[in-house]
């Protein structure tokens, strides 16, 4: 049987709804981790609590992006294989980008943020202030 392609393994891309994260984050039970997967000067503006920082780029520039060669191995020195994992970025498109990397590496329990940062950042308004 062939292998998926990337393409598919994407849009397959196993996700968790913004606000449900921030409850399970918030709970402090310890049982999931942030991953902010954007450059360190995004992160360094401004981030969730609680969350680390492990670039999927290391560079963005007009002539491309320059994926991170030790993304999955800078995840590993941090947290184990069963470790419930939220993986957000800006959007949501990174995230599930490395969310794919992260399950091909064995992390089963990885979730892309749904919407990414902002998603986050809505979830704490109430309906009405978003």
């Amino acid at each position: 049987m062939a292998s998926a392609s990337k393409e598919d393994q994407v849009s397959a891309t196993p996700s968790i709804d913004a606000g449900v994260a921030r409850t399970l984050l918030s709970s402090g039970s310890g049982g999931h981790a942030y991953i902010d997967v954007r450059l360190p000067e995004d992160f360094d503006k401004e981030h969730a609590a609680g969350a680390r920082n492990v670039p999927y780029y290391l560079a963005v520039t007009p002539q491309g992006k320059e994926k991170n060669p030790r993304f999955v191995e800078e995840v590993a020195a941090i947290y184990g294989k069963e470790q419930h994992l939220i993986v957000g970025c800006h959007t949501g498109v990174r995230s599930k980008l490395a969310t794919v990397d992260l399950v091909n590496a064995g992390y089963e329990n990885a979730r892309s943020l749904q919407g990414g940062y902002v998603a986050y950042l809505q979830s704490a308004s109430p309906p009405d202030q978003q």
